[in-house]
């Protein structure tokens, strides 16, 4: 053997030492996946939905995990200064996303975003989801759904319907709903969702399609009516209201979620272990009943089972967002 071909043969031993060394740091990286505390971030305020099931999710989660998993909210820009920080984020598992679905469903169709939903995370386990509900003011004569949309056709283009925010589920679900109704209302926009029911309750709007929690707790007043259901099923907090799709509108869905994503690279072994820690604090009962409190039904799916809801709700949410003729921005 010459001394050139030896040390070619050195040189190529080195490198397959090399590249056994790190695929070994890997693997041991992943197996002792977590070794120091997880961030979940959260793209709005403290104190609303997103901010609660993130909360509720990261006590529950430590437990599995045997970290800390901390909460920390980065609000701004409808939740794009927050997934644009995890999308940018190192894919370790230490920093993941409590994604809501107007920020990746939704935002990306009516907003230039920095970031991609398909191609900078990896979806990991949806926490829970939330149904919408019609209110409808008590001034409206009508009791149920066929009635609002009979009273609205003879009054075309003189009622309003609130929402939380140009963009939003609130704003979107009514559009899809009023297009499938053949109904002209007037859209007005607040800051969020109280200044809407706070408008709806006074009378000064006759429409909110809301969420459960929000609503709910007004039900019982007399200033208002729940008249529908946005989800396939009737919620369990109302049973007695039907769904859209029991009211002449089959097929009929629009709910939003929350659900954990990571940066796109973030290892498989990680995502599972995280999805499998999602899975098992939702089965339990207490955090069911914590989420039914919120509002929410309890979901806790698998990796692959989130990233289809993704792609069909992508697909929902841009028709409405074409229908609504908002523009990008």
């Amino acid at each position: 053997m010459t001394t050139t071909q030896l040390t070619r043969r050195l040189q190529l031993t080195s490198l397959a030492l090399a590249l056994l060394d790190v695929s070994a740091f890997g693997h041991a990286q992943t197996t002792n996946w977590p070794q120091k505390p997880i961030k979940i971030i959260v793209p709005f305020a403290a104190g609303g939905n997103t901010d609660g099931i993130a909360r509720l999710t990261a006590e529950r989660i430590s437990q599995s995990l045997g970290q800390p998993v901390l909460v920390e909210n980065k609000a701004g820009a409808n939740g794009a200064i927050a997934a644009d920080f995890v999308a940018q984020s190192p894919p370790d598992g230490y920093t993941l996303f409590m994604a809501a679905m107007p920020v990746l469903a939704i935002l990306p169709s009516i907003s230039k975003t920095k970031f991609d939903p398909a191609r900078d995370f990896v979806p990991v386990s949806n926490v829970g989801s939330n149904p919408f509900v019609i209110a409808i003011s008590s001034s409206v004569p009508a009791k149920n759904v066929r009635e609002f949309v009979a009273y609205a056709k003879k009054n075309d283009g003189k009622l309003n319907f609130a929402s939380g925010g140009a963009g939003t589920v609130s704003h979107l679900s009514p559009v899809l709903f009023l297009k499938r109704a053949g109904v002209n209302m007037t859209h007005v926009s607040y800051k969020g969702g109280g200044p809407a029911v706070a408008d709806l309750l006074g009378g000064q709007v006759q429409m909110y399609f809301g969420n459960l929690s929000e609503l709910a707790p007004h039900a019982d007043g007399g200033k208002i009516r729940i008249i529908a259901v946005s989800s396939l099923e009737r919620a369990k907090q109302i049973p007695d209201v039907p769904t859209l799709a029991e009211s002449g509108y089959p097929g009929f869905k629009t709910l939003t979620w929350n659900g954990i994503v990571a940066p796109a690279g973030t290892p498989p072994a990680i995502v599972n272990r995280i999805a499998e820690a999602v899975q098992l604090a939702v089965s339990k009962p207490e955090m069911r009943a914590r989420l039914w409190q919120l509002g929410v039904d309890p979901i806790g799916d698998t990796p692959a089972q989130f990233a289809n809801t993704l792609r069909a709700d992508s697909a929902t949410w841009a028709e409405a967002a074409k229908a609504s003729n908002l523009k990008i921005e």
